[in-house]
């Protein structure tokens, strides 16, 4: 019997692929891959980027049709391939990352729009919308002001309106892609109540994450895909974080604390009694020389705010921020730029990178006098400029003249972080670097910075997963409310600790 066959003996599939294959400019995106969900089961789909795992939802919802041979059988029918309107009249809805929601329209009018779809022009009907909203939000033991527009509501709110949009289109099995990749604790914890509640319902869920530990908390089942092809389907009953994370890379990732004594080196960043009205207040801390400083705390706590503030992005109300010895006073971003300060945005996708723009124009966009010529650009030296980087970085990139969007979000992100160091910086602020980046090449990255750290370039780690100041950082400090409530020494410290002190 196979791995799959297994694991079904117990009940029905809802849902079962077999010979799955697609092709994509010669490329195999998947190779005779198996799949199978059964009702009202919750299953993690795992893998890196490119592994797969979305060309797959993709065939499933009909966006794209499998070679021949393929055999795709959904609730006791049988089909070579679907349509996007067969899938859903079906049951099988999904909700992507960017929620594929309307801001400017109301809670309602999201959630039951679909429903006045169709050939022929009509009548709306608001207060069936009314009704049909409030009911799914209720199924779901949660309560909105459905005409209110969405634009006014957060992301965990959100993420819950495409849930019952999701109801209301009968769903009977619901993919959803890294749903808890933008919520804090708290509101990770509701969504996966709300995920156990349409388990309970009879609603199968299929949960894409990058966070391990939900995985294993939420799911029953795991599907793991990598390079396209099936490593195989695992019950979550005494799995492991690292054992998932070998079956997704083939590699062993050996989590150790990075942390090391600074205390003999040199300040690159001092910032005493720093405060911004309504986002940080009485903020003092350093960095020396070859030192990583972790910031965490929950999503809200003006960790962004603080980074923003050192960047000359904003204007702090009071406080003094000192940069090698000088005190500095940024009126702009350029003006912390050219005294040595860099910050990676945790917003890869619209304020990290241009995505339209060239793997090249990326990388030096904010260091565009290095490659001058009698005023002019040189082509020769962008394109020398571009490829240390990309060797220094072991980016995986085409061609240089290749459009950002085209690299996988590991190597976007290398991409990112290379353009800020071409501007030979003193400070570098990393804010939630690995945000949308798979295990694989999360650990890539934290690799580049403790090299980074290793040539004496002073580091501000923000993050709100707290393993990955841990293991990355010299030293940890916890915001709340826009202060610094604790500071820890990761050698000296539990990840036990510092997280109950986070979560607490």
């Amino acid at each position: 019997m196979s791995q799959i066959e297994n694991a079904t003996d117990s009940g029905r599939p809802l849902l079962s692929l077999r010979d799955i294959n697609i092709a994509f400019g010669g490329v195999r995106a998947l190779k005779d891959v198996s799949f199978e969900v059964l009702p009202g089961e919750v299953h993690c789909l795992a893998g890196e980027n490119g592994s797969g795992k979305s060309t797959l939802i993709k065939i499933i919802t009909g966006v794209y049709r499998p070679a021949t041979g393929a055999v795709i059988e959904f609730d006791g029918q049988t089909y070579s391939h679907m349509s996007p309107v067969t899938a859903q009249q079906r049951g099988i809805q999904v909700i992507w990352q960017d929620l594929a929601l309307f801001p400017e329209m109301s809670v309602a009018e999201n959630i039951a729009f679909q429903t006045v779809l169709g050939r022929w022009p009509r009548i709306v009907n608001y207060g069936n919308m009314r009704t049909l909203a409030m009911n799914a939000l209720k199924r779901l033991g949660v309560s909105f002001d459905v005409d209110l527009p969405l634009k006014e509501f957060a992301i965990a709110q959100r993420q819950i309106v495409a849930i019952a949009r999701a109801l209301v289109g009968e769903a009977k099995i619901v993919f959803m892609d890294e749903p808890t990749a933008s919520l804090t604790q708290s509101e990770t914890d509701h969504l996966l109540h709300i995920v156990r509640t349409l388990s309970a319902d009879g609603v199968a869920v299929v949960f894409v994450s990058h966070r391990l530990a939900e995985v294993l908390d939420i799911s029953s089942r795991l599907t793991v895909l990598r390079d396209g092809a099936l490593v195989g389907v695992y019950p979550t009953e005494g799995m492991t974080q690292s054992r998932i994370t070998e079956l997704m890379t083939g590699k062993n990732f050996d989590n150790q604390v990075r942390a090391k004594p600074k205390e003999n080196q040199a300040n690159v960043l001092e910032v005493k009694s720093l405060c911004r009205r309504g986002q940080f207040e009485d903020i003092s801390l350093t960095v020396k020389r070859g030192e990583t400083l972790g910031i965490t705390g929950l999503l809200g706590a003006g960790r962004t705010e603080l980074a923003l503030a050192l960047f000359g992005m904003t204007k702090p109300d009071s406080g003094t921020i000192t940069l090698d010895g000088k005190q500095v006073n940024f009126s702009s971003n350029r003006d912390a730029i050219k005294a040595g300060v860099a910050y990676l945005s945790e917003d890869r996708l619209s304020l990290g990178l241009i995505q339209p723009q060239s793997t090249a124009d990326n990388l030096v966009i904010a260091s565009l006098p290095k490659i001058e010529t009698n005023g002019f650009l040189s082509d020769e030296k962008k394109e020398s400029l571009v490829a240390g980087w990309v060797r220094e970085l072991g980016v995986k990139i085409g061609r240089q003249v290749d459009a950002i969007s085209t690299l996988s979000g590991g190597n976007q992100q290398r991409i990112a972080i290379a353009k800020w160091l071409a501007t030979d910086p003193k400070l570098l602020i990393l804010d939630a670097p690995t945000v949308g980046v798979d295990v694989g090449a999360r650990a890539g990255i934290f690799e580049i910075v403790a090299k980074l750290a290793d040539t004496g370039l002073a580091i501000i780690l923000i993050s709100d997963e707290v393993p990955e100041v841990f293991f990355n950082a010299d030293r940890v400090l916890h915001m709340a409310q826009g202060k610094i409530v604790g500071s820890f020494d990761p050698r000296q410290s539990s990840l036990k600790e510092i997280e109950a002190a986070v979560y607490a």
